[in-house]
């Protein structure tokens, strides 16, 4: 999956990309009882700084508390990066494991495939907050046409920018991925100790906006399955105008091929870079660099003037999982949990973006730097194939191999997207 709240704010790992491979299972048949009192296990991930995250979930606890009254909660959070082995467990082992996990929400399809989270279609549909949640935080939380989650917040990237250095060159900010790559190659002519732009052979989920803008995609649907369309003319157009970023111009590849998300983010905070696609997860990271109140933000442009780059739309879930015993309480409480008084909270405590278009507007209204994230949102966002084969495909790193090898000369765009099509097919082939 790709965890999007591990860093800098706590977030600055992020986008953790963590990667979550789907865990395989033995008995998720589920325990066929409904107890409406007792104790639910619930595991969510730990923060560098888990302080305000668990003040936020222990007020909504002490609601839930009082609603149902011969009910308790024990909360665990546990480690981000170890959590694949903790879930597998948990899925081979109903008798030990939480009624309500946090997972990623590329993680969907590999849990919902192991028989792992419980189908709560008819909960979410009764739900009168569903009705406000972003259209591609729904779909991260959907498989098969039926709801396995509650979508618990989401991230996007957009551009970072040093305002002092465009004004000393006289430079405008970008309006068009032509212009952005125009302006990172002047910037780094006439100020060689910077990136112009800080991009990274590693940085799946920073180039796939480029992918996007140009009109291609991932993968399609085949069936009950996927096809890769790394290959297609559009795709391949997205992934040159993101390779001719690297080079001595700009970024060169001696450097920038193995850098990865935050290697970008820290090398524009620590002011390496005059440009760099972040997160507003990333925020915070930025605001303790060396760059503090000599930047802005604005959404990543698009292919035309006036366009805003399709973003990956990251974040983390809520589910229940199949083996419950305590499914009506479950469902509730990841509702409570997942609700607009948590996202507010985690929100105002966290910075992590709620999934509730109406709870974004206003908090963009009381946090100026929210704005541009908000916007690249309402814009349209893109997500990773629904599929169990995604956990493969990111975990044996079949983007970065196919950018690296482009970025260092070994193969052309065409030959690198071709093998990198095959790798992906071949995964979706294995997860059926």
């Amino acid at each position: 999956m790709k965890l999007l709240a591990r860093t800098a704010l706590p977030l600055t790992a992020l986008v953790l990309a963590a990667t979550a491979c789907a865990p395989g299972t033995s008995d998720t048949s589920g325990s066929g009882t409904d107890d409406k009192s007792g104790t639910l296990r619930v595991w969510l991930f730990q923060e560098v700084d888990n302080g305000p995250k668990k003040k936020v979930v222990d007020t909504a606890l002490d609601a839930f508390r009082t609603a149902h009254s011969g009910t308790d909660v024990k909360v665990e959070y546990i480690p981000v990066e170890t959590r694949a082995e903790k879930i597998k467990a948990a899925f081979n082992d109903p008798k030990s494991a939480p009624d309500v996990i946090e997972y990623g929400n590329t993680d969907t399809a590999g849990y919902v495939k192991d028989g792992g989270l419980a189908d709560i279609t008819k909960e979410f549909g009764d739900w009168p907050a569903a009705e406000d949640t972003d259209p591609t935080a729904r779909e991260s939380v959907t498989v098969g046409g039926k709801v396995y989650g509650a979508p618990f917040f989401v991230g996007v990237r957009a551009l970072y920018y040093r305002t002092d250095v465009l004004d000393d060159l006289g430079l405008d900010v970008p309006g068009t991925q032509a212009e952005l790559a125009a302006t990172a190659r002047k910037i780094h002519a006439k100020r060689p100790e910077l990136y112009g732009l800080a991009v990274g052979g590693a940085y799946t989920y920073g180039a796939m906006p480029f992918l996007w803008a140009h009109g291609g995609a991932l993968a399609e649907k085949k069936g009950a399955s996927y096809a890769s369309a790394l290959d297609s003319p559009a795709a391949r157009k997205g992934i040159k105008a993101y390779t001719d970023l690297f080079g001595d111009t700009n970024c060169p590849a001696a450097k920038c091929a193995a850098m990865g998300g935050n290697d970008t983010v820290t090398a524009f905070a620590s002011g390496k870079a005059a440009m760099a696609i972040g997160g507003d997860f990333n925020h915070q990271a930025v605001e303790s660099g060396k760059v503090k109140g000599k930047y802005a933000v604005v959404p990543l442009p698009g292919v035309k003037a006036g366009e805003i780059a399709p973003a990956f739309a990251g974040g983390n879930n809520l589910g229940v999982l199949k083996s419950t015993g305590h499914r009506t309480l479950a469902v509730d409480l990841v509702e409570r949990l997942a609700g607009k008084d948590v996202q507010r909270g985690l929100f105002e405590g966290m910075g992590f973006l709620p999934t509730f278009t109406d709870v974004r507007e206003e908090v963009a209204r009381s946090e100026p730097f929210v704005e541009p994230f908000v916007k690249t949102l309402d814009a349209g966002t893109e997500f990773v194939p629904a599929s169990p084969a995604w956990a493969t495909i990111d975990s044996s790193l079949v983007l970065p191999t196919m950018f690296q090898e482009i970025v260092s000369g070994r193969k052309s765009v065409d030959a690198a997207s071709a093998d990198a099509a095959k790798k992906m097919d071949d995964a979706f082939g294995a997860a059926g």
